[in-house]
């Protein structure tokens, strides 16, 4: 049954500098919604605990794992929202959209004014390995980059061991800008500028 709960309103993104309702791709129909508590939480815990995600995420375990992650965001300033993806009405991606220039990352890298950086997790097994992930990226980031002129450049930081991740984004329009020590990992700093990249209308690979 579609994910098609009461109330799931477009999202603002940080600042308000943006709203995504639905947008026709090559995939369908795609639209973020706010993450809901606790009605997501199920969905979202069990997407956590796929080693596949663990193995990046580092989320598994019980409900109280995911949730102290989402509500942490959500009790926050708004510098980061996170989202549940819908692909023609099914829950198929959660995201994390925030203002990396106002993130611990721009310690390490030379951010700009208004940098937006986004977080991908493709949920059910079946969405990975069809090239979803670079038909989405390139929808939202091109959203982004349409509703805010004040921002020049999203931004990611996928871990480098996770090579169906930086593919996605590099066949969305980013690029890869540097390597970077982070906490926790090794991250290829993945870069889609302004005048760069696919429109929304990305292909899905044959």
């Amino acid at each position: 049954m579609p994910h098609e709960l009461p109330g799931r309103a477009p999202v603002p993104a940080p600042a308000g500098e943006f709203r995504l309702g639905p947008v026709p791709t090559a995939a369908g129909e795609f639209r973020l919604g706010p993450v809901l508590l606790p009605a997501d939480l199920a969905l979202l815990t069990g997407w956590m605990n796929d080693p596949e995600v663990d193995a990046f995420w580092e989320l598994a375990g019980p409900p109280e794992v995911t949730e102290r992650h989402v509500r942490a965001q959500q009790d926050g300033d708004g510098r980061s929202l996170p989202c549940l993806g819908l692909l023609d009405g099914e829950p198929m991606s959660y995201w994390e959209v925030y203002r990396a220039d106002l993130d611990p990352l721009a310690a390490h890298y030379p951010a700009r004014p208004y940098d937006t950086g986004v977080h991908l997790l493709l949920g059910p097994a079946a969405s990975r390995g069809r090239g979803l992930g670079a038909v989405l990226l390139a929808a939202l980031a091109e959203l982004i980059l349409r509703g805010n002129p004040r921002c020049e450049r999203v931004v990611a930081e996928p871990d480098v061991r996770n090579r169906r991740s930086v593919r996605a984004f590099e066949r969305a329009g980013f690029r890869a800008a540097a390597e970077l020590d982070l906490p926790g990992k090794r991250a290829a700093l993945m870069v889609r500028d302004r005048a760069d990249g696919p429109a929304a209308q990305a292909q899905l690979p044959a």
